[in-house]
This record gives C-alpha cells, structure tokens and sequence, in this order.
C-alpha cells in the first residue's frame, strides 16, 4: 500500500520524495488545480506565498545552519533553491516562479510518486499517511482535524507587496547590502528623513484596513514573525526604525549619512523585474497600500505588481497532540508536518517534511522512529513543538535560543554563533553515521 501524503507544498514535497527516494510508492494529494487557498496563486506545488527570501545562507547563522542540516539530510528543495537563486545579499532568495517550476517537475517525473488531484476532506483511517496541508488548510479537513485533536489554534498571517522595478524612481534610493554583505545591488534602498518618516508613520498608523471576513476581526491573533507593518507601527512612532526599516549598515551615498529611516527592496526574480518591500507584509486595503507606500519617495511613482494580502493560519496544539518525530502520540502510523505543527517559516517546514518522511519510511520498515539530536536546529525545533512543559505554545521558527547552551559560552556573538554551528553539524554528521552510515 502507498504511503499518504496530504499536501504538495514545502512540507508535502519533502516528505513525499523522502519516502519516494527510499524507494516506496507514495499517493500524493493535492487539490489545486481543483480548488485553491486564498493566498495561493499558482497550479504550481511548493509554491512560495509570503516572501522568496529562504533566510540566512550563513552556517553562523540560525537559518544558514538549518538549511545546511538539510542539505545533509539529502533536502529535495534545497537543491531546487540552489539552481533559482537571485542575489540578496547575505540570504538565500529564489525565483519563486522557477522554483515551484523545479519542484513540480521533480515531484511529478519521480517514478515512486503519484500525483492525485483531489481536495482529501477526511483523515484517512488506514495506512502510513502524512498530514502536510499547512496553515490554510481546507475547512472541511481542518474540522476533522480540531474534531479529532481539539486545540486548534490560529491566528493571521500577511504578505508584503511587490512593485516592478522600472517604477523605483532611483533618484531617492541607492542599491547596497547591509554591511556591505553581498553584492552591491542586491537590495534596493529606500531612505526617508525624519520629516519624511513621520508623514509616512502617521499615514500608515491611520490607514484604512480590509475586513478580515469569518474571524474576529476586533482581536485578531496575529504571529509576530509576519506582523503586519500597520499593527507593528501601532506599537510606538520608533518601532518601524528598530524593525523593517532600521536604517543601521546602510550609508546613503547621497549625503554620507545614515538615514533617519529606511526600506529595503529585495529582488523578487532572476530577472530583476520585480521587487518585494522587505518587512512590509500588510491587511491595508489596496487603495490604501499604494497612497501610504507611495509616500516613501523612491516609490511614489510605483507600479504594485501584487497588494500585500492577509490570511488565516491554523495550527495543531502540537505539545498535546505530536511526538517529537512528528507523529501523533496515539495513533504512530499518523504524522504531521509543515506550519501545522507549530514550526514557523518555510524552510522549518520543510524540515519537518523530512523528518516525517524518514520516519514514515521506518514506521513501514518497523525501525524506531529518529530525532535529531537537541544541539542541531532540527533536532531542537522537533522537540519544541513536542515540549510538554510549554505553557503557551506559539509558532517557532530557528533560532539559537532553542538550542542547549555551549559549554564554553564565547562572549563575542560572531564566534559562539559559529561555536553553535560546528555543535550542531558534528552532531548530524556522527548521527548519520550512526543511522544511515553515511
């Protein structure tokens, strides 16, 4: 019988060519084209909603060190990210188009994987089955799912516009990397002086927003990794200059001088056509969005190629439900992956695929089930969404903060972010080997 997987975006994708690559025959669900989420544009799977920034590529870094766990761990999407990349500095972006492109073909030319297009309403009762179907999962399975669990959680996630390049009026910005990482026009700067600043802030702060249809549009829980900038900005005049438009690292060639405020553009594809407004995921409505953004002088002229959105996301309360290797405490041969488990970002996603992928696989080869070892990023975000002992559970994404403390903690943050690195990919590298012997 070919295992279940429910789902072809990050998590569903990495799942599905784990299991496939071990060489089992996997049934894979997906109900685009059929029937869409309301952020989800394209037919395409592993399609990339909020942003085409992977995060970090620095090992020394919590999200470098993530993605170079999977890579290690043989990560189907890591390798498409690698052939997509556009420039951004110190992180890894992709064509998102290019990318879901690789990942569909991938997926659809695996002789283990068959694709069915259908929307899957219920938990399946019999055989392996991973549950992949990520934050806006359909209503229907995502009744079944509260039905049988209880504690569901949601709350409100945001994406952040996008505007074609030509409309930037570079008169008003300047191309450079924070720190001078990367290359010098990775990222398109947006200064603003405080006079400036302050007519944008008040603009944002009493902008008109969209009604947030079937949810409690007067107390919205919304994660703080994807704030809406107008909530953000609520929180105090100075809140956007430490947050999504801190002008540190960044020297206006202009005047020699930092600026009082600043927004950066990051490339949204290969060709440089479009870019994406870093940190400014919104609910405003449309009108709204382009007379508040279009007060930042480089983009008073901007052409919006796509408003900033904002949808629902939905999440187990995974303590209560998952074990650490991703599968339900009381029925093993059940596994969940994805933002649903209450990992947050896309490539904490996709990691947790994996994981349910191997561990399907072993269920099926009546093998323990395997978790990483708590000091590498993987192993640690498994055990937090599995941590009895958190009292108020909420979305993580990584961080060195989940991980144990070093023994000999350095002072200085470069060197004990890279003593946290080399921890952890020792650690993997011994468990593979221990494991699979490679």
């Amino acid at each position: 019988m070919a295992v279940k997987v429910i789902g072809a975006g990050l998590a569903g994708c990495e799942a599905a060519m784990q299991i496939a690559e071990r060489g089992y025959k996997v049934d894979l669900y997906e109900m685009k084209p059929k029937k869409r989420t309301p952020a989800h544009k394209s037919d395409l799977f592993g399609e990339l909603v909020c942003s085409n920034s992977l995060k970090a590529m620095r090992v020394e870094s919590a999200a470098g060190l993530l993605k170079e766990e999977m890579r290690r761990l043989g990560s189907f999407l890591m390798k498409c990210a690698d052939k997509c990349q556009v420039p951004a500095g110190g992180a890894l972006a992709v064509d998102r188009e290019l990318f879901a492109g690789l990942v569909t073909d991938g997926i659809k030319n695996h002789p283990n994987i068959n694709v069915i297009n259908e929307e899957v309403t219920r938990i399946p009762d019999d055989g392996v089955t991973v549950i992949a179907t990520g934050p806006l999962t359909s209503d229907a399975l995502a009744k079944d799912i509260e039905e049988r669990f209880g504690d569901s959680l949601s709350f409100f996630d945001a994406a952040a516009p996008i505007v074609t390049a030509e409309s930037i009026d570079m008169e008003f910005a300047f191309t450079a990397s924070r720190y001078d990482r990367g290359g010098d026009d990775d990222y398109i700067n947006c200064p603003l002086n405080k006079e400036e600043y302050e007519t944008f802030y008040n603009a944002l702060v009493n902008a008109e927003r969209a009604p947030l249809h079937d949810f409690d549009v007067n107390n919205p829980k919304v994660y703080e990794g994807c704030m809406p900038v107008e909530v953000l900005a609520q929180r105090g005049e100075g809140t956007l200059r430490f947050g999504p438009m801190k002008p540190v690292g960044l020297i206006d060639p202009k005047t020699g001088h930092r600026a009082w405020a600043l927004l950066q553009l990051r490339k949204e594809n290969a060709s440089g056509t479009m870019y994406n407004l870093v940190g400014f995921q919104t609910n405003l409505k449309f009108p709204e969005q382009k007379r508040v953004f279009s007060l930042i002088p480089a983009l008073h002229r901007a052409e919006f190629v796509r408003f900033g959105v904002m949808h629902r996301n939905t999440f187990l309360c995974s303590p209560k439900v998952l074990d650490s290797d991703f599968s339900v405490k009381e029925n093993k041969s059940l596994f969940f992956a994805g933002q649903m488990t209450g990992v947050e970002g896309y490539m904490e996603s996709a990691a947790s695929g994996i994981m349910a992928g191997i561990n399907a696989v072993r269920l099926i080869e009546d093998k323990p089930s395997l978790t990483l070892p708590e000091d590498t990023m993987i192993g640690a975000l498994s055990r937090y969404i599995a941590d009895p002992t958190v009292k108020k559970f909420q979305p993580m994404g990584a961080n060195f903060g989940v991980l144990p403390e070093l023994e000999n903690r350095p002072k200085d943050k470069r060197e004990r972010a890279a003593a946290y690195a080399k921890r952890a990919l020792d650690s993997i590298d011994k468990f593979l080997i221990e494991n699979f012997g490679d």
